[in-house]
């Protein structure tokens, strides 16, 4: 990895490895002060909200992060509120709270993406695990999305014919096949091959494959290639 990867990685994944926050959503005040002084004392921090609306007020969150929220509000439901955030803030692992659950919503609820569900009253340390669970989601989530936007840095240095060249390369054909396909000679491919190869920080032909993979993923390479920006 060359100098300047590394500190492209590093600064990638720096968000990854701060310090994690709670977020907990309930309008009941004694709930969230309990909770709050639960969590700060497990060593986590804890940020506080009376209802969605509060919370939907903050700035998202770019440290690993859970959200305890609870099923019944003032204003949005809890469930109302995840199918709000369920596909802008998949590195936020929810938690459902409350004071009585069915078996409907208990579905729902999970169906929607949410990593546990805790019927009032419940143990201290079933939540504490289950914040902690959500946290290293939330972790591997963030360092996920880190990669990729290393990755798609990298892809938009290069120059158009370089692109060409990968789409085709990773696609499997040979030199001389893709020099067939763009007009240029095998050896023009072998310099703009090495170029990509050399942008792109892929050490082999598999890693390259499994970058263009990562771009578009369940795409084809060579058409998830030719249509990122």
């Amino acid at each position: 990895m060359t100098p300047a990867h590394a500190v492209e990685r590093e600064l990638e994944l720096s968000s990854a490895q701060a310090t994690p926050v709670v977020f907990v959503v309930d309008d009941d005040v004694s709930v969230r002060e309990s909770l709050e002084a639960m969590i700060h004392f497990s060593g986590l921090t804890a940020e506080t909200f009376a209802s969605a609306q509060d919370f939907l007020g903050r700035p998202r969150a770019m440290v690993p992060n859970c959200l305890v929220l609870d099923l019944s509000l003032p204003d949005l439901s809890g469930l109302d509120l995840q199918n709000l955030i369920a596909s802008e803030r998949t590195d936020m692992p929810i938690i459902f709270i409350t004071g009585y659950g069915d078996v409907p919503t208990t579905v729902r609820a999970m169906k929607g993406g949410a990593v546990d569900f805790l019927t009032k009253p419940f143990d201290d340390q079933v939540l504490l695990d289950a914040i902690r669970h959500a946290i290293e989601r939330s972790r591997a989530a963030l360092s996920e999305a880190a990669e990729i936007k290393a990755i798609q840095n990298r892809y938009a240095s290069l120059s158009r014919r370089e692109r060409e060249v990968m789409a085709l390369v990773v696609s499997g054909l040979l030199n001389k096949q893709v020099g067939g396909e763009l007009g240029i000679s095998e050896i023009t491919v072998k310099v703009h091959r090495k170029h990509a190869m050399r942008k792109m920080n892929a050490r082999s032909l598999a890693e390259l494959i499994n970058m263009a993979g990562r771009l578009h993923p369940g795409r084809a390479p060579r058409a998830a290639l030719q249509g990122v920006p």
